[in-house]
């Protein structure tokens, strides 16, 4: 047996066209006729899907836990398995109108990499694990980014298991249908997380580079705001006696993009759903319901940005009731990690930039309890969450090797071993 340091495999990857063919097979489990994929959480589907995960795992000499969430981990030994094992992943279930990447690609990086480090016969001193988090897009059950949610101590098992999706079925009930209500397992401890992704934005196809160095994710302030006028008749009303409601949200949904702008490059501002009552052609708006999405890269802005929506709310000419619904607070990512993914791509030769992750992902709860980092690729025109969602191959291959490496780096010496 012979021992290496990390320069000696500095020359591994990862087979580009094996995790191509990985991601091309699993994306047949819920295929649309547009070329997407609908894979709700805890469907059958979703059960076809965790088994093809599971048994391309063992087949890769992995060892498979389930615990009581439905989170599955899937471990390749160390040669001191008593150290916390460098942990990567993401998940699998989908929106309903879903694409092949977003999600299934971090954990089939994952994969990936344990594939490579078995066909070189490369030990690592850490073990290493690849998770498949439960419930991370929140379509099916909310909230979202359940598994991970659970296993970060965000809200409770209990909790989790108790929530129902809109044809009353508990999580609890589902995933014991479809066979993976596991162990109650304590959450154990992380040494390291890295998670890969495609951007879900169009910054780097803009930027032209291929890898996106994550050091961190937007803080997000959602609110209902409700809008109190008078319902009139259109035409006997004069303008000036009017209490408008849709008057004075048209005013406050260009305020709220005028806070984001206020507060470029990272600052955002949206209004994405509104209901105006009485909805009628005729009938002078009498009470408008927004909802207003504000994220930021950090906890001062965000403040700031809260502070300007509610005074816009104040100075109204109508009363306007603002009620917060959710809170993440912005989560800077390890500051060692994010440089080892930056040092990786360099030393690999790949274009990269510092990017800023504004939606969340199952490493913004891992990074609560474990040093955590990102990887992102691009993606076609920035599109997810959408059937037509597409990244290149290439890409997707370089994200991974990138993976493997931040990998081997966390997980310390490493050896091969002789046949």
């Amino acid at each position: 047996m012979q021992v290496h340091d990390l320069p000696a495999l500095a020359g591994l990857r990862v087979d580009g066209a094996r995790l191509w063919k990985s991601l091309m097979d699993l994306a047949q489990i819920g295929a649309t006729a547009k070329g997407g994929v609908c894979r709700l959480a805890l469907t059958e589907l979703d059960r076809e899907a965790r088994d093809r995960f599971v048994e391309w795992a063992k087949e890769t000499g992995c060892t498979v836990r389930v615990d009581a969430i439905g989170n599955i981990f899937a471990r390749r030994a160390g040669r001191r398995d008593d150290l916390p094992p460098v942990t990567t992943g993401s998940h699998i279930d989908t929106q309903p109108t879903g694409g092949k990447f977003d999600g299934n690609y971090g954990v089939l990086a994952g994969l990936e990499v344990l594939r490579t480090l078995a066909d070189a016969n490369v030990q690592t001193d850490a073990p290493l694990e690849v998770a498949v988090w439960t419930n991370e897009e929140g379509s099916r059950f909310v909230p979202v980014m359940m598994g991970s949610g659970v296993f970060a101590g965000a809200f409770t098992l209990d909790h989790a298991l108790a929530q129902c999706d809109r044809e009353g079925v508990s999580v609890r009930d589902a995933l014991c249908a479809i066979g993976y209500d596991g162990a109650a397992l304590a959450p154990h401890a992380v040494g390291a997380y890295f998670e890969a992704h495609i951007e879900q934005g169009p910054v780097l196809e803009a930027n032209d580079k291929t890898i996106g160095v994550v050091t961190g994710a937007l803080g997000q302030r959602w609110y209902d705001l409700t809008i109190h006028g008078m319902e009139a008749h259109a035409g006997p009303t004069p303008m000036e006696l009017r209490r408008d409601a849709l008057l004075v949200a048209a005013d406050l949904i260009r305020a709220v993009n005028r806070i984001a702008l206020d507060h470029a490059p990272h600052g955002r501002g949206t209004v994405g759903c509104a209901d105006v009552h009485p909805n009628s052609r005729n009938v002078i708006p009498g009470r408008v319901a927004l909802t207003v999405d504000l994220r930021a890269a950090d906890d001062a802005s965000l403040r700031a940005m809260d502070a300007a929506l509610r005074a816009a709310c104040a100075n109204a000419p109508l009363p306007v009731d603002v009620k917060e619904v959710v809170y993440f607070a912005p989560q800077p990512f390890d500051a060692a990690l994010v440089e080892s993914v930056r040092e990786g791509a360099g030393a690999l030769g790949l274009s990269s930039m510092d990017a800023v992750s504004g939606a969340g992902h199952d490493a913004v709860y891992l990074a609560r309890v474990a040093p955590a980092a990102m990887i992102f690729v691009p993606c076609k025109d920035g599109i997810s969450h959408n059937e037509i969602e597409d990244a290149r191959a290439d890409h997707l291959e370089a994200g991974c090797n990138v993976l493997l490496h931040a990998m081997l780096r966390a997980a310390g010496s490493t050896q091969t071993e002789s046949a």
